[in-house]
């Protein structure tokens, strides 16, 4: 299976604007320094020693680095992060899940687009672009069997959701030059789910057949059926993980907004522990300054329910001063902590440092 994300990281570019640090009395009222978390993304490599990851996980607390996502299961790393005082937390593909066994055995389980196509056998933009339904109980079963058996580990203290949405119907812009598409509109070779299980069940809930309706796409019941689809998975692995006594956290769009338009993602109303949008300025086209405006959304959204850790792609900066300036806005605007994604440097580590010191 890919790493993470590797469909969206292969068409990034470099942030486009200059930094321009917040003026803070004019944002919302920054969290206080003593409730902050910082989250670093690793895929942990089985190859290092223990005195390796030893060294590499006391630079990180002492930077100011709280917590671990991890891409894959490694005991020995996980161990060691919690030996040095962070939380280990388990990163998990959920809704695009590829695996061979399971698209031979149940290719009636993947999402079928509003053309009539399932992403089983003609996956969306890239090859490993296979979204499960989430409407199928099957689906959920299999899902929440997946969790169970990761948070039996005892070193692993929470579950982290990835790709726990449906497939872009949308993307960032700045990706359209890629597969040489203008997504002006919603085109239906990437609308997704209309299967028949789907179809069913909104016809019981709503009383209307999608068939009948002349533009699905615009149909506000057609959307919140999808939004809730997906919130009844992410909440069953929320229930799951409470009786684990463990904590669940959700990488999401970066804004509320962008979650529901782009992917159909309604992540304000998920039951979590913490949630940590991704909010990559450079996918879309925005100066570093948006990173402050995303996050201001989404506390808002979230209205105190969990905490918010602003997740930034490294390589969407142009320099250390734009990074400072994205990690500052992010703070100044309501974020619990910073979740860093890309080449963890010791002076991206430095940075990370100087900001969260300087908050009182």
């Amino acid at each position: 299976m890919s790493t993470r994300r590797s469909f969206i990281k292969s068409g990034c570019i470099a942030g486009l604007a200059a930094s321009v640090m917040p003026a803070v009395s004019s944002l919302a009222a920054p969290v206080k320094k003593g409730k902050l978390k910082n989250w670093i993304w690793i895929n942990p490599d089985t190859r290092e020693s223990a005195d390796t990851i030893r060294a590499k996980y006391k630079k990180f607390v002492s930077a100011g680095v709280n917590a671990i996502f991890f891409e894959h299961d490694s005991p020995l790393h996980f161990r060691i992060a919690k030996e040095c005082g962070m939380e280990a937390h388990r990163w998990m593909w959920t809704m695009n899940r590829g695996e061979k066994s399971l698209l031979n055995s149940h290719p009636e389980w993947y999402a079928v687009n509003r053309k009539g196509e399932s992403c089983a056998d003609k996956p969306p933009y890239v090859d490993y672009y296979r979204w499960l339904c989430p409407s199928r109980p099957e689906v959920k079963e299999y899902l929440l069997n997946d969790v169970r058996n990761i948070l039996s580990n005892d070193y692993v203290d929470g579950i982290h959701l990835d790709y726990v949405r449906f497939c872009d119907v949308v993307l960032p812009v700045n990706l359209w030059q890629n597969y040489h598409i203008e997504q002006t509109r919603e085109l239906p070779e990437y609308d997704y789910c209309y299967c028949e299980v789907c179809k069913s069940k909104f016809k019981e809930w709503r009383g209307q057949d999608i068939a009948e309706i002349e533009f699905p796409e615009a149909s506000l019941s057609w959307r919140q059926f999808r939004y809730d689809a997906v919130t009844n998975i992410v909440n069953a692995i929320s229930h799951l993980a409470a009786s684990h006594k463990k904590a669940i956290t959700a990488a999401v769009f970066p804004t509320p907004e962008v979650a529901r338009r782009n992917v159909r993602q309604d992540w304000i109303n998920w039951k979590l522990t913490g949630i940590a949008p991704m909010i990559y300025h450079g996918f879309y086209k925005e100066p570093v300054e948006w990173i402050g405006d995303a996050v201001k959304e989404g506390v808002r959204g979230i209205d105190g329910r969990f905490p918010l850790y602003a997740g930034i792609y490294i390589p969407d900066f142009k320099s250390s001063d734009e990074i400072e300036a994205g990690m500052t806005h992010a703070f100044a605007n309501g974020a619990a902590g910073i979740s860093l994604f890309g080449n963890v440097t010791d002076e991206i580590l430095a940075i990370l440092k100087k900001v969260t010191n300087s908050i009182k």
